[in-house]
């Protein structure tokens, strides 16, 4: 080739931005989607690109190709363009916010008339989907140009291999905050539960007086439809049901318990059924002074429980002197089925459910399906079976149950559109099967019915963590843990959210926290595998590899087949360095989970000592990049 056929080239900084969640906003509302998006770049997006004297080479829809001249000045205006649009966004609902994800590289690229071609934009775009909603990403060697120059936090995401480009790249998230890390996220043991200035109520779980210690379903029941009616008033702030079921079965010293959760009231009560006659005593208590502030005895019926649970409901919201509204008051009054077997089915099916081992899921979903049966708009049984599909679906990964799952929650929606628990549970149903916009509107839509529902809160943190929001995953896995005491789940996946933000010392306490409750856990059943797989992959990535395998053998039963067990398991043994023992596992059950899960592999922070293997590169290498 001669010289004058040479293609043009030069070094630039290639900037690559495109709006979270487009798909999802237009199909809501496409006119005003665009024309927000038109406006935020008329305003603010083209002028900031301007002012650092870059230019926009190429417009794909929701997608922004800029080319700078310096490196600096890159750096500069994507901080500019990711905090102005906390601002603007400030007044607008969180699923209408237009946000951005950015990716900046250094790189050399080919000239074609306006436009340019070259790795250089191809990993400028690979950043930016690992950049995540509101975040930067750049690569190692934007970070070495930038220096000490830029008042702003780097923060080592390490090295991801990533679509058609053939070496790894080594990351670097932006903390563009003028807070350190980049994160309002609330550590445990750090400040006491937010006051909203509403009343604030613990209801705890009411004793069973009957003979039959069988019957606690039965108590256990009415206390979680207090606490739902309660839920449905919107001038109380009230407490969540795992929250408060950490005291079932304790001596209880009200002031105590009212300032260890930090409400100004206590309900306490008692259930005694025998045969169709029920009998509830329940008590409004002030925490500060241990006053009883109303307390009543109520007999009936077991036909009559629901005008029952109303009536308390009532009266409580009454003595509080709180505000209801009409239609709160009809919804609280809304009885859920005429089939007083359907219900009691699935009071036994929540029992069960609540057990949260995977031995119990089945038991539960039996108990759902026969309610379901017996009353087929029962929208509680459908919901119940979807949450049971849920949790299986997250150790066994298998099409079936996903399937269920879709349906069963699109039911219960169908049935009560007000079910939070429904809507989060279809939310993992569209997230398995790839249809990642719908399931993060399904998941906002739970969140926004009840911010306190852990499985909407969970759920959604490990879509967060799966789609790169790591900031927003922490929030999540956060309040999980905190609205379930007992959840160990959630501080394990902290752990390795925490580390991939930088957050060593969190990450640490994480993971302790992860173990002690493992080993509470452990004390009540021992052979609960997920428990003791979470402790295993928590020891092994703080370094204290000689008390991993106690918990490792714990888990790895004999003929241990399901999926996400042994996706754990490889990522222990990449930890303690057992290569080739991680690489066997993953290979023999990638193919086994859906494409979300498998786009985690190629960042879990478990993983990194395979990045770079040969066969760690093949198996991630044809895992679509829709995030």
């Amino acid at each position: 080739m001669t010289e004058e056929t040479l293609a043009p080239r030069r070094l630039a900084a290639i900037l690559a931005a495109d709006v979270v969640g487009y798909s999802r906003l237009m199909s809501s509302n496409e006119e005003g989607t665009l024309a927000t998006l038109k406006r935020h770049r008329v305003e603010f997006f083209d002028p900031t690109i301007a002012k650092y004297e870059g230019r926009i080479f190429k417009v794909m829809g929701d997608g922004f190709l800029v080319e700078f001249s310096s490196v600096i000045y890159a750096v500069r205006c994507a901080a500019e363009i990711q905090r102005g649009m906390v601002d603007r966004n400030h007044d607008t609902p969180e699923d209408r916010q237009i946000k951005f994800r950015i990716g900046i590289t250094l790189g050399d690229i080919i000239v074609d008339g306006d436009d340019f071609y070259g790795d250089g934009v191809n990993i400028a775009a690979r950043l930016e989907g690992i950049a995540g909603p509101g975040g930067i990403a750049c690569s190692a060697i934007v970070r070495e140009q930038v220096g000490n120059k830029i008042d702003l936090q780097f923060v080592d995401h390490g090295e991801q291999t990533v679509k058609n480009i053939i070496q790894p790249i080594r990351v670097y998230l932006v903390n563009w905050s003028d807070a350190p890390a980049a994160v309002e996220i609330r550590l445990a043991g750090g400040e006491a539960r937010p006051r909203s200035g509403k009343p604030s109520v613990a209801v705890l779980p009411f004793d069973n007086m009957s003979n039959d210690p069988e019957q606690d379903y039965f108590s256990d029941g009415i206390t979680e439809d207090i606490i739902t009616d309660l839920s449905k008033v919107s001038e109380l702030f009230v407490l969540n049901r795992n929250t408060v079921f950490t005291y079932k079965g304790k001596a209880i010293h009200v002031e105590r318990v009212s300032k260890e959760l930090g409400v100004a009231y206590v309900v306490e009560g008692s259930v005694r059924k025998a045969g169709n006659r029920v009998r509830i005593n329940a008590q409004l208590i002030d925490g500060a002074t241990g006053g009883h502030l109303w307390a009543e005895r109520y007999d009936g019926d077991i036909s009559d429980i629901f005008a029952l649970q109303d009536e308390i409901t009532f009266k409580i919201v009454s003595a509080l002197k709180v505000q209801l509204l009409p239609s709160e008051s009809e919804a609280i009054q809304q009885t859920p089925t005429g089939d007083m077997e359907a219900y009691n089915l699935c009071l036994q099916g929540r029992k069960q459910l609540n057990r949260h081992n995977k031995e119990y899921y089945s038991i539960a979903r039996a108990l759902f399906a026969k309610a379901a049966d017996l009353d087929p708009n029962l929208a509680a049984a459908y919901a119940g079976m979807a949450d049971c599909d849920s949790y299986s679906f997250l150790v066994r990964k298998d099409p079936e149950t996903l399937q269920s799952m879709l349906d069963n929650s699109a039911k219960a929606i169908q049935l009560d559109s007000k079910s939070a628990g429904a809507h989060a549970s279809h939310g993992l149903a569209l997230w398995g099967a790839g249809r990642l916009t719908e399931a993060e509107h399904a998941y906002l839509t739970a969140l926004q019915l009840d911010a306190n529902l852990y499985e909407a809160n969970f759920f959604y943190g490990r879509y967060c963590r799966a789609t790169n929001d790591l900031v927003q995953a922490a929030r999540l896995f956060e309040r999980a843990a905190e609205v379930n005491p007992a959840d160990y789940k959630s501080v394990g996946l902290l752990q390795g959210v925490y580390e991939l933000i930088g957050m060593q010392e969190a990450a640490f306490g994480a993971g302790r926290r992860c173990v002690e409750r493992v080993k509470r856990e452990l004390k009540e059943r021992p052979d609960n595998t997920i428990a003791a797989m979470h402790a295993a992959m928590a020891l092994a990535a703080m370094g204290e590899k000689d008390a991993v395998p106690e918990f490792l053998d714990m888990a790895l039963i004999p003929g241990q087949s399901e999926p996400s067990l042994l996706f754990n398991a490889a990522c222990v043994h990449s930890r303690l360095g057992n290569l080739d023992a991680a690489l066997d596992l993953l290979e023999e059950i990638h193919p086994q989970i859906p494409v979300a899960d498998q786009a985690w592999t190629a960042q879990d922070p478990d993983l990194r000592p395979l990045h770079g293997h040969p066969r760690f590169i093949a198996l991630i290498q044809d895992i679509p990049r829709g995030f």
